[in-house]
């Protein structure tokens, strides 16, 4: 990934932050030479290793359950907020209008040895607090337990647990760190009713400068 210095977020308490916020993974392997890529739900848990473990699952029918008869080196893609940048919102656009358009973005990337584990139980937590966590916002959140126990038992013999240990984390979060302070809070207020995501990064890390 090409990285300029001031777009580079090494805090890995900022990463995982990233990560558990926005936990839907592209997940890649290379196999003689061609790329197997899969979107997938992944949680983190900090607490494995220096870097933290990813646990998800996949399914049997996946061309990936084949690949992980062995270890895989993997390569996983966290995307956040991201927005475009419009050089109408620079104060230079008026003046000498030596401006271009861009685009801010937030991403973790993951590298990291990816296997699967064939065990129902260790599956049935991946399941358990994936479901927790994005049950959460609900009213009355679903659990496994509101499914008959051979329907559940029957779609778990279609799954098998996954998980990557964590070797490398590096994240890029483009956020116009190369922007006066000025131009950032005009790319703030601009963003603020279409990406008030967008819009509160671009300002938190101009506030942490301060």
């Amino acid at each position: 990934m090409y990285l300029p210095t001031h777009f580079q977020q090494e805090d890995l308490i900022e990463l995982f932050d990233c990560i558990e916020a926005n936990p839907f993974a592209s997940v890649m392997v290379v196999c003689e030479g061609e790329i197997e890529a899969n979107h997938i739900p992944l949680e983190l848990d900090r607490s494995v290793g220096e870097k933290g473990m990813l646990r998800g699952h996949i399914a049997k029918a996946n061309p990936l359950f084949n690949l992980l008869e062995r270890e895989q080196s993997a390569y996983v893609i966290f995307h956040a907020d991201q927005a475009y940048i419009s050089p109408n919102w620079y104060a230079g656009k008026q003046e000498h209008h030596r401006t271009v358009p861009t685009w801010n973005y937030r991403v973790v990337h993951v590298k990291g040895m990816m296997r699967k584990v064939d065990d129902e139980k260790y599956l049935r937590g991946i399941l358990a607090r994936l479901t927790r966590t994005h049950e959460a916002t609900q009213a009355v959140p679903w659990k496994m337990g509101d499914a008959p126990n051979d329907f559940i038992a029957e779609q778990l013999e279609k799954i098998v647990a996954i998980e990557i240990e964590i070797d490398s984390i590096m994240g890029k979060f483009k956020v116009s760190q190369n922007r006066s302070a000025a131009d950032a809070e005009r790319v703030a207020n601009a963003l603020e009713n279409s990406n008030a995501e967008m819009a509160a990064s671009v300002r938190n890390y101009h506030a942490e400068k301060k």
